[in-house]
C-alpha cells in the first residue's frame, strides 16, 4: 500500500497528469448527465406514451442496459415514439460508452500512469555496497566502447541520466542508468560518489564545468576526467577541478597528422612502454619494400624489432617470411637512440617536399595542419566554408575553397602531387567516396582518413585508406589508458597492444607450440617479466611462469585468448 500511495503521489504530482485527469473526469460528469436525462425521459414516455409505472432505479437499469448494448428485453417501448428513443439512446451509448470513453481512459489516465511506471524502472541510486565503480557522466558516442572495456576488467559502471524516460530506457536496454540531475549534491551522494574509481564528465563544456565543481563539492579527491570540444576550454575545466582534460577533436587531428607521409621517410612514435617507443614506418619509396621482414635486416641495422605489419588497413603478424609492398607500414620496436638511428638511413628517401593536402578544415581538419606545421610541414586544405576557410588558413601553406569532389579544384590543391592526402569530414559516406576518388586519381599516395561509425571500417579501406581513426575509438583508449595508469598506444581503429599475463596453461611451452597466433589471430610482439622487456622473440622462446605476453589485436581476439587458454 505503501508503494501505491508513494507512486500515485508522483503521479498526480504532474501538472499534465492533473491536467489529463481533470479531462477525463468532465467528460465521466457529462455522461453521467446524459444517463440521467435519459433514465428521467425513460420515465415520461413511459407514464404518458405506454401508460406503464415504474421506479426510478428502473429508467436507470434501463439506460444502462440499452446504452452498453446488453438489450436484456425485460423492459421494452411498444409505441414508435419509445423505440426511436430506445434507438438514440442505443447509439448514444455505442458512441459515448464503447468508443469515447475508453479512448479517453487510453489517452488520459492509463497511457500517463503507464509511462511514470516506466519512468521509475530506473533507479535513482547505487547498490549500498558499491565501489570502485566508473560514473559516466553521459551515454555519448564514447561511452558503449568504454562500458565494453569496463565490463572486460569486470569495473562496474553507472550512466547518469537527468531524463527519467531516457534512463529507463537504457536501464531496460541492460545498461546501468542511475536517473538524477547532473548539477545536484544529493545525486552524487547516491551514486556513492566518494567511493568511486573515476567520474567521467562527457558531456558539453559548460555542462562539464557544472560537474566538476558539483563533483569537487561532494567529493574532493575522486579522480575526473573532462572531455573538451573547444580547446580554449582546456583551461576553464582544468581551473574547475579536473585531473584530466581531452581535447578529443584537437587530439584526434594530431593523431592523424602523424600518420601522413610527407617530405621523407622516417618512423612515427605511437606509444611507449616503459623505455622502449612503439613506432610505424611507412615503406613508400623505401629500400625495404619489395623485400622480406628476414631480408629487412632491420634488427641487425639499427636494433628495432618489427613487431607487425600493416597491410591495406589489416595488422599481419610480424613473420620472417612476409613479403613487404610499397604500401606496408612496419609497427616497429625500440629505444630512443634506435629509432634515430634508423631515422638517419632513411634520410634520403621517400623524398616529396609536396604539401600534405587536407580535405576539411573543421577542429579535427586545423589541428592536423597545426600539429604539420609545427614539424615544418607544408600543407594545402580544400574547404566549402569560407568562414572555417578564414579560420584555418593561418596554419597552412593554402585553402581552396570549393567542394572537394571538383577535380579541378582537387588538382589544383595538389592531389596528383601530395605524398599523402587527410581526410576529415565528420561525413562517413562522404569520407569513403573521396578516399575512392583519391586513390583512383593518385594511386602512390597515402590515404589516412577519420570514421565516426565502427561498421564503415571495412568499407573505408576497401575504398583505399591506409589509416583510419574515429573519435569513439580514441577517446575509449585514452580515458581507459588513464584508468589503467598506462600510456595510452592508438595503433589503429579496433587493435591495441595488450598486456595479459601468462595463463597456467601456457606454462613451460615454446612459442611456436601454443598456435597462440592460429587459435586467436593475436600477435606476440614482447614479453615481459622481473621488470625487463624481451623483444627478440623466436618459436623457441620458452614461456616461463610469472611473465606477461604483450600482443597485438583486437577486443574479441583477446576474448577468444581467454575462452582457449583461459585466465
Amino acid at each position: 500500500m505503501k508503494l501505491v500511495s508513494t507512486q500515485l503521489s508522483y503521479f498526480f504530482s504532474d501538472k499534465t497528469v492533473r491536467r489529463n485527469v481533470r479531462a477525463l473526469l468532465k467528460y465521466v460528469a457529462f455522461v453521467a448527465i446524459v444517463i440521467v436525462v435519459f433514465a428521467e425521459l425513460f420515465h415520461l414516455i413511459m407514464v404518458h406514451v405506454e401508460g406503464q409505472e415504474h421506479s426510478w432505479f428502473t429508467g436507470l437499469y434501463w439506460t444502462l442496459t440499452v446504452m452498453s448494448t446488453l438489450g436484456f428485453g425485460d423492459i421494452t417501448f411498444q409505441s414508435d415514439l419509445g423505440r426511436i428513443f430506445s434507438m438514440v439512446v442505443l447509439v448514444s451509448g455505442i458512441v459515448l460508452l464503447l468508443i469515447v470513453l475508453p479512448f479517453a481512459f487510453i489517452r488520459f489516465f492509463y497511457a500517463p500512469w503507464l509511462e511514470t511506471q516506466i519512468r521509475h524502472r530506473a533507479p535513482k541510486r547505487v547498490p549500498a555496497d558499491t565501489t570502485g565503480h566508473v560514473i559516466i557522466c553521459a551515454y555519448d558516442t564514447i561511452a558503449p566502447g568504454l562500458i565494453e572495456r569496463l565490463k572486460e576488467k569486470d569495473i562496474p559502471y553507472f550512466v547518469l541520466e537527468p531524463d527519467p524516460t531516457l534512463a529507463s530506457d537504457r536501464h531496460l536496454d541492460g545498461i546501468s542508468t542511475i536517473v538524477g540531475d547532473l548539477d545536484n549534491r544529493a545525486t552524487y551522494q547516491a551514486l556513492r560518489l566518494d567511493k568511486a574509481r573515476m567520474v567521467v564528465a562527457n558531456r558539453e563544456d559548460t555542462v562539464n564545468t557544472n560537474i566538476i565543481l558539483t563533483v569537487r563539492e561532494v567529493a574532493p579527491n575522486v579522480p575526473i576526467i573532462a572531455t573538451a570540444g573547444k580547446e580554449h576550454s582546456v583551461d576553464v575545466l582544468k581551473l574547475s577541478g579536473a585531473d584530466h582534460v581531452l581535447c578529443l577533436k584537437k587530439f584526434l587531428g594530431e593523431q592523424l597528422a602523424n600518420r601522413v607521409t610527407a617530405s621523407r621517410a622516417h618512423s612515427y612514435v605511437v606509444g611507449q612502454l616503459k623505455d622502449l617507443l612503439i613506432a610505424e614506418l611507412p615503406l613508400h619509396r623505401t629500400p625495404f619494400a619489395g623485400k622480406t621482414i628476414r631480408e629487412t635486416k632491420l634488427r641487425e641495422i639499427s636494433g628495432v624489432s618489427i613487431i607487425g605489419v600493416w597491410e591495406q588497413g589489416r595488422m599481419k603478424p610480424a613473420r620472417p617470411d612476409i613479403p613487404l609492398t610499397d604500401s606496408s607500414v612496419l609497427v616497429i620496436i625500440g629505444t630512443e637512440a634506435q629509432l634515430e638511428e634508423l631515422d638517419d638511413l632513411l634520410l634520403i628517401y621517400n623524398i616529396n617536399d609536396n604539401p600534405v593536402l587536407i580535405i576539411g578544415g573543421g577542429v579535427v581538419g586545423t589541428a592536423a595542419a597545426k600539429a604539420l606545421q609545427e614539424q615544418d610541414v607544408p600543407v594545402h586544405i580544400v574547404e566549402q566554408n569560407p568562414a572555417i576557410c578564414k579560420r584555418a588558413g593561418a596554419h597552412c601553406q593554402a585553402v581552396f575553397v570549393g567542394d572537394a569532389e571538383d577535380y579541378d579544384l582537387l588538382n589544383e590543391a595538389g592531389v596528383l602531387e601530395a605524398p599523402s592526402v587527410l581526410l576529415t569530414t565528420h561525413d562517413d559516406a562522404m569520407n569513403i567516396y573521396l578516399a575512392s576518388y583519391c586513390r583512383q586519381l593518385n594511386p602512390d599516395i597515402r590515404l589516412v582518413s577519420r570514421i565516426t561509425h565502427e561498421r564503415n571500417m571495412e568499407a573505408i579501406h576497401r575504398a583505399g585508406a591506409d589509416f583510419v581513426l574515429s573519435y569513439a575509438s580514441l577517446g575509449v583508449e585514452s580515458i581507459y589508458s588513464i584508468l589503467q595508469g598506462k600510456e595510452l598506444i592508438m595503433l589503429a581503429e579496433g587493435v591495441d597492444l595488450f598486456s595479459v599475463e601468462l595463463p597456467r596453461s601456457l606454462y613451460g611451452k615454446e612459442l611456436a607450440d601454443t598456435d597462440i597466433g592460429a587459435k586467436t589471430g593475436l600477435n606476440v610482439v614482447a614479453m615481459q617479466g622481473d621488470g625487463e622487456i624481451r623483444t627478440n622473440l623466436s618459436g623457441s622462446t620458452v614461456l616461463e611462469p610469472g611473465t606477461e605476453l604483450l600482443m597485438l589485436g583486437s577486443n574479441q581476439q583477446r576474448q577468444e585468448f581467454i575462452e582457449v587458454f583461459g585466465e
